[in-house]
């Protein structure tokens, strides 16, 4: 009934019809090999380490987007974020689910919001891309994290973003020793290895790191073969 009174329309193109239609989800920009063994970023060829991530203290031991972060996948992450719009996380996990290989881990988890956040959106999406994820690759998931401090981090330089979320979460259950944390959006993997050191600390030997879509830095040779819509 509320789709007759309201139709639905592809966030991407505005066309009639689902969300995400089938020719906006096929245009979203796959991240396929090579990529850094370490942070998941494309790379020209394959590295154990590349220029974004090498001399960097990452708690994590690999970290994987389905896509990138392009024009598409920023109109379906600002709808599913900031619109409330949480179907959209079920299809964010249809396409990690089918273009990332089933973590080999005990428990699926989630980088935690910060309240305010929370409470403006009703909902938190990383939570939501986590429990969809688990579903289909028949995991347990759960919270094992919060967030005592920190703030929103759109629009602050690399330096900032790692800065702001050092030291900010603490796990407040048994962590197990093989865990996969997941994001929505991978930028500069600050938060991702804030979240992880904790898990670290709680007893986690290994953290990998998955999230729906990735920024990829603009003008960098190491990301020339990857073509961006």
């Amino acid at each position: 009934m509320l789709d007759l009174i309201l139709p639905q329309r592809c966030l991407v193109c505005g066309r009639g019809g689902p969300q995400l239609c089938a020719a906006c989800r096929e245009a979203l920009t796959p991240l396929e090999a090579p990529l850094c063994e370490r942070c998941g970023a494309p790379t020209a060829w394959p590295v154990r380490r590349c220029r974004e991530c090498a001399g960097r203290r990452l708690a994590f031991v690999s970290a994987r987007a389905a896509v990138a972060y392009d024009g598409p996948a920023r109109a379906l992450v600002g709808g599913w974020k900031e619109r409330g719009l949480r179907r959209l996380a079920e299809d964010a996990a249809g396409i990690v689910a089918a273009r990332l290989p089933r973590p080999d881990v005990a428990l699926l988890t989630f980088v935690p919001p910060d309240l305010d956040r929370r409470l403006e959106r009703g909902h938190h999406p990383a939570e939501r891309l986590a429990r969809a994820l688990a579903a289909r690759w028949e995991l347990p998931c759960g919270a094992l994290l919060e967030r005592t401090g920190g703030g929103r981090q759109r629009g602050r330089s690399l330096a900032e973003r790692r800065g702001s979320v050092r030291g900010v979460f603490r796990a407040t259950v048994a962590v197990p020793a093989r865990v996969a944390l997941v994001d929505d959006v991978y930028t500069s993997g600050s938060t991702a290895t804030a979240a992880a050191s904790a898990l670290r600390a709680a007893g986690a030997r290994r953290v990998e790191v998955v999230c729906f879509a990735r920024t990829l830095r603009r003008g960098d040779p190491e990301n020339s073969h990857v073509r961006l819509r």
